[in-house]
């Protein structure tokens, strides 16, 4: 039996996304062996980066300075806003380095059954953002599943009659893709969203 500290670690280690309890132990396992190395260290970094790293009022995404990195940069265009709901997303975005303006993350999607409303998103800070007369464009970049849909239509309907341009991002097969291998609701989607070559 574990004495209580090494409990208390390998439950701590058991709440991360994608790790069971064995896999925490793992975790633990190696932590302890790597001490000076490595278990220390990343107890400082943990640390210091709770204390300094916020999420940045004006878009949401998180850092150490505000408005953040990517809201300061003046390489960007800051006409265009990208609306993503996570900031895994947002990285995702970036790493394509497709996308050279604004982002704005909302902090998830609505949903009824979580009892997510919304006040708990970002929503009121982008409405207030769509107001500036320098934004042209909004991007939704949002998830295909029900909630990110209904998210969608409800941004929408509140930036109705504002001067923004809103878009969504295309959804249907992915580049490379071979038809029997890609689920049917990507295909019915990619097929409704046809164009003309």
């Amino acid at each position: 039996m574990h004495d209580d500290a090494l409990q208390e670690l390998i439950h701590l280690f058991s709440k991360l996304p994608g790790i069971g309890p064995k896999s925490a132990s793992r975790l633990v396992l190696f932590l302890l062996k790597n001490k000076e190395k490595l278990m220390y260290p990343l107890s400082r970094s943990l640390l210091a980066s709770g204390k300094s790293l916020k999420k940045c009022k004006v878009c949401g995404n998180i850092g150490v300075k505000f408005p953040d990195k990517i809201c300061n940069d003046p390489k960007r265009d800051k006409s265009i806003i990208c609306v993503v709901e996570d900031i895994s997303d947002l990285w995702a975005l970036e790493k394509t380095g497709s996308f050279k303006g604004l982002y704005h993350v909302l902090g998830g999607s609505l949903s009824a059954l979580d009892n997510i409303n919304p006040d708990d998103l970002m929503i009121k800070e982008l409405i207030q953002r769509a107001k500036n007369n320098n934004i042209k464009e909004i991007i939704l970049a949002l998830n295909s599943t029900v909630n990110s849909q209904t998210t969608l239509h409800y941004i929408t309907e509140k930036l109705n009659g504002s001067n923004v341009k809103i878009t969504k991002i295309a959804q249907g097969m992915p580049f490379g893709a071979e038809l029997n291998y890609v689920d049917e609701g990507t295909l019915t989607t990619a097929m409704k969203a046809r164009k003309p070559i």
